[in-house]
């Protein structure tokens, strides 16, 4: 395995929140819920393990938010969303925490039920979503980091692939079905595939999806006569990242992932965000609320670093021949 020095493709500053001042840490306990309805709720704590909570929470406690001292944390997991996300999203906003974390593409779910109580998101496109004026000035109750870079990051994938696969002649898209029929990611993708030429053999995953779920979805991408996939980010996605892998490298489908996770559980090629960095940045925005900063004055971050795995042995498995120049370039390359 080998790491190398990537050089993202987007410009542009990134807006951030200053880390927040060391000031005196109140008494009384806090309270955070966080609304993460793919992940197991025994995840959604400081002794995840899930690295990316450990850096959430690890940052956290930097700030001296410290989960059973002066922090509460109510996890709502995999395990609380039996009625349903709207249902269990309601809940939450019935408990009035004092700040919620929502990953994922549900944030959009909270909108309609609070206008008061703030909530950091981890999510595609805030503005466009509806949750904020902008990126620089939210307006609102909505803030947080967003990992889309623009529609181009779409093109930018399918590109990747192709450059693997240049008899890709049809693109099966495995996504979350709120994200693909929201505002972004649907459009986005049909119009990159439009321009790349290629038609689309689309399956959708519900939140809370189980293993039989996403085995079907990907059967039926390839019965759609799909001979290479992309796999949207989603917490569904990337929770069950293994599971995915393995099941479009069993169906010998070539296929580009969003989380470099999938690419060492056996995915041909991934061009990821770096997920620890996102949540390290919910984090500051979090400790700024808990410490009376108001979230309409909170910049959302916006991903602009992404890493591009390689791995070497599946593309022999699958009969690829990889360029050299990608290898060159990538940041992990898996032998």
């Amino acid at each position: 395995m080998r790491r190398r020095n990537f050089i993202s493709l987007l410009g542009g500053a990134a807006v951030a929140w200053p880390l927040a001042t060391a000031a005196q840490q109140s008494t009384s306990s806090k309270r955070l819920a966080i609304f993460s309805p793919a992940e197991p709720s025994a995840d959604l704590h400081e002794h995840s393990k899930t690295k990316y909570w450990r850096a959430l929470f690890a940052e956290l406690r930097r700030f001296g938010q410290i989960e059973g001292q002066n922090l509460k944390v109510e996890s709502y997991g995999r395990e609380q969303n039996t009625p349903g996300p709207e249902a269990l999203a309601t809940e939450i906003v019935r408990s009035n925490p004092d700040v919620i974390y929502v990953v994922g593409p549900g944030a959009v779910i909270f909108k309609k039920l609070t206008s008061r109580i703030p909530i950091v998101v981890i999510t595609a496109d805030p503005v466009k979503e509806g949750l904020a004026k902008s990126l620089a000035h939210p307006g609102g109750n909505f803030t947080g980091v967003t990992v889309d870079a623009g529609s181009s990051i779409y093109g930018k994938r399918i590109a990747l692939l192709r450059e693997m696969v240049p008899t890709m002649s049809k693109l099966g898209c495995l996504a979350l079905r709120l994200q693909w029929n929201g505002p972004i990611v649907g459009p986005a993708i049909r119009a990159a595939a439009e321009t790349a030429g290629l038609p689309l053999a689309v399956s959708l995953l519900d939140i809370g999806a189980s293993e039989a779920d996403v085995r079907a979805a990907i059967e039926s991408i390839s019965r759609d006569g799909a001979n290479a996939v992309m796999v949207l980010p989603s917490p569904e996605t990337f929770q069950n990242s293994a599971l995915i892998a393995k099941l479009i490298g069993d169906a010998k489908l070539p296929a580009i992932f969003s989380f470099t996770e999938s690419v060492e559980a056996g995915g041909l090629i991934a061009y990821s965000f770096d997920l620890i960095e996102l949540y390290k940045r919910a984090a500051h925005t979090i400790d700024a609320i808990l410490r009376g900063a108001k979230p309409n004055d909170i910049p959302i971050y916006q991903v602009t670093k992404f890493e591009l795995s390689l791995n070497l042995k599946t593309a022999k498995q699958l009969g690829l021949s990889v360029p050299p120049a990608l290898v060159a370039i990538a940041d992990k390359v898996i032998e």
